[in-house]
């Protein structure tokens, strides 16, 4: 499949592309992925330190399937356990992983699946990640919700039924500052019982301000946890700065958010080793924050022409499944979010087995909730997407597909009181 989302060159000011092309051809022009810049909090955590141990010592070749056989037979599963079941010596035992991803999930869970759907109100971007259709360089229609057409998309999308709403922006402070940001989540708490946040990673006390404004939780994609892949990625802007994408989650929980979400992209770098870090990620910051919802989305790299820049790793289905059902047996009690990257088909089957949360009425671009609903032409015009999706589902549609599983579509389980 192409994508349309690439750096186009002969878009770009002379100047522009002279340092396009200083700093993907000079590392020495480029700061340290692991420095911070000015204005970004330092927290003492060790949590960073205890996954990256973990992660770099991780070799899943040496798994066999005795040690899968051993790990499905154990009534809780550690982290030796969930090694092997992430190893390729677990591939043959699918089926098996399964059907305990199936019961842990009914145990926990019942059989509920939640329901969202994201909304996209700015897509300006300071950050140069070349596998994003966001990036700086990239040649698209950018643009910036008002707060009446932010208001606008929210009340179509709640007309339609949906109760949580997912908040995204690019990454560009100078476009979508906190301000901005915070203003949204009072908007949406007019029209939503659940609001979600996907912004650019803040520091405490600005996460502390957008929960007073009314968001309750944060996601954030650390992309992968592979420092070194990390910084042939991230070239340019606040994004690149490792560590303080890492802290983000720990910030917005001392920030009073009831709840975070973690995930790398799959394909990036290693599978593997980053399915293992995100779990990890949860697993210590779970037992430092117990009161917190967690949960984990499992989105893989969409087909991109910049391929020759990433040299992504191929994630196949049964290899994504095997991920996500690790996932449950490793963590019953959390969330697992399957995005509509994926298609109708795996998305119908893998909620019968581990998956809890998935999205509806999806829409990756600015503006255009009313043409994509309603079939009217937006006002103000549109802004482009950031990927292609693959399971368009509207609510209606995708709550009878549920439903006619035999699953139960939940819209909201949390009231305020």
């Amino acid at each position: 499949m192409e994508n349309k989302f690439f750096v186009d060159s002969r878009h770009l000011s002379p100047e522009a592309l002279s340092k396009k092309h200083r700093i993907e051809s000079d590392p020495s022009c480029r700061k340290s992925h692991m420095e911070y810049l000015p204005g970004m909090e330092i927290i003492e955590s060790d949590v960073c330190a205890q996954v990256m141990s973990q992660m770099n010592a991780y070799d899943y070749s040496k798994y066999t399937a005795r040690d899968v056989r051993a790990a499905l037979e154990h009534n809780t599963c550690g982290i030796e356990d969930f090694k092997a079941l992430l190893s390729p010596a677990a591939e043959p035992f699918l089926e098996q992983m399964a059907e305990r991803a199936r019961i842990e999930t009914s145990k926990h869970f019942g059989n509920t699946v939640y329901l969202f759907t994201p909304l996209y109100i700015a897509n300006y971007c300071e950050n140069y990640c070349v596998y994003c259709g966001f990036n700086c360089y990239n040649d698209i229609s950018r643009m910036k919700l008002t707060m009446d057409q932010i208001e606008r998309e929210m009340k179509i999308i709640a007309d339609s039924g949906m109760e949580e709403i997912l908040i995204l922006t690019g990454e560009s402070r100078a476009q979508s500052d906190v301000q901005y940001i915070g203003e949204a989540c009072k908007l949406a708490r007019k029209y939503f019982r659940m609001v979600g946040l996907e912004i650019y990673p803040v520091n405490t006390d600005e996460y502390r301000f957008l929960h007073e404004c009314g968001a309750d939780y944060v996601t954030v994609f650390q992309e992968t946890y592979d420092t070194d892949k990390y910084e042939q990625l991230h070239l340019l802007g606040h994004k690149r700065v490792w560590p303080y994408r890492f802290d983000a989650q720990e910030r917005a929980l001392r920030g009073g958010m009831r709840g975070v979400a973690f995930s790398a992209l799959l394909g990036l770098s290693d599978f593997r080793k980053d399915a293992l870090a995100s779990a990890l990620h949860v697993y210590y910051l779970q037992r430092k924050y117990p009161h917190a919802e967690m949960s984990l989305s499992c989105p893989r790299l969409r087909p991109i022409i910049n391929n020759d820049k990433i040299s992504p790793m191929d994630v196949h289905e049964k290899q994504l499944c095997q991920i996500i059902c690790a996932y449950r047996i490793f963590l019953p009690f959390v969330g697992i979010t399957v995005s509509s990257r994926e298609s109708a088909r795996f998305r119908n089957g893998i909620v019968k087995i581990a998956a809890t949360k998935v999205s509806a009425g999806v829409s990756t671009g600015i503006g255009d909730h009313d043409s994509k609903y309603n079939g009217k032409e937006a006002d103000g015009g549109q802004g482009d997407e950031q990927f292609e999706i693959d399971d368009s589902r509207s609510l209606d549609k995708m709550y009878k597909d549920i439903a006619d599983e035999g699953l139960q579509p939940v819209l909201n389980d949390y009231l305020y009181m």
